[in-house]
């Protein structure tokens, strides 16, 4: 397991968007963090570099706005958490920015310390537990139980049940796998969330190729 590559460490890239600083009437922090994640989302079913780059850094200026206004907002932590992570592997799943990877994992925590119930924040830190080297903090074992709890508790989550795929297959564990991410898939298209139905088709792909060998 610890030899698995690094999941969202990847080069930073960030650029200002130039949104104003002070506070406009139409400024609130739900809104601007649910722009955030929308623009997240648009970006990781972009097909071109630059139109994901620009996605992820609008996503980034509105979440980091949103956290101005209420710094205990633990959705714009997530929300920002999770732009950085797509920024970080936008060009391949290389480690070149333990900058960039210690601000994202301060904003998960974050977002946790403030809301330890979230699931979607416990479902990325689960994600990281089963993919990180016991070297920054991982630990396979206890990332598959949040996971199956993850999941108990939300039956319809697609990135728990994915996660928990790519671990289980890690392992050599292929049947299991391939049924969560068949699940995953049905669920993404149910939803129609084109970025994790790319995901789930890909990790379906590989799957089914492993265990053909």
């Amino acid at each position: 397991m610890n030899g698995m590559p690094l999941v969202l460490i990847f080069a930073l890239v960030l650029a200002s968007l130039n949104l104003p600083h002070a506070a406009s009437a139409s400024d609130s922090v739900p809104q601007l963090t649910a722009e955030s994640i929308r623009e997240c989302e648009l970006g990781r079913a972009a097909q071109q570099r630059a139109a994901r780059v620009a996605h992820f850094e609008r996503s980034q200026a509105l979440a980091e706005r949103a956290i101005e206004l209420n710094e205990r907002s633990a959705r714009a932590h997530f929300a920002l958490f999770c732009t950085l992570g797509e920024q970080l592997r936008v060009d391949g799943e290389n480690l070149t920015s333990l900058f960039g990877f210690r601000r994202m994992m301060k904003e998960l925590d974050r977002a946790l310390e403030l809301e330890p119930g979230n699931l979607d924040a416990l479902s990325a830190k689960a994600t990281f537990l089963v993919r990180l080297p016991s070297l920054l903090g991982g630990d396979q074992e206890q990332g598959e139980r949040l996971l199956e709890m993850i999941i108990r508790r939300d039956p319809k989550s697609v990135n728990a049940r994915l996660s928990l795929a790519k671990s289980y297959c890690s392992r050599g564990n292929h049947q299991p796998a391939i049924v969560l991410a068949s699940e995953a898939l049905q669920l993404a298209q149910a939803d129609q969330r084109t970025d994790f139905i790319l995901e789930a088709q890909a990790a379906l792909a590989q799957m089914r190729a492993r265990q053909a060998h």
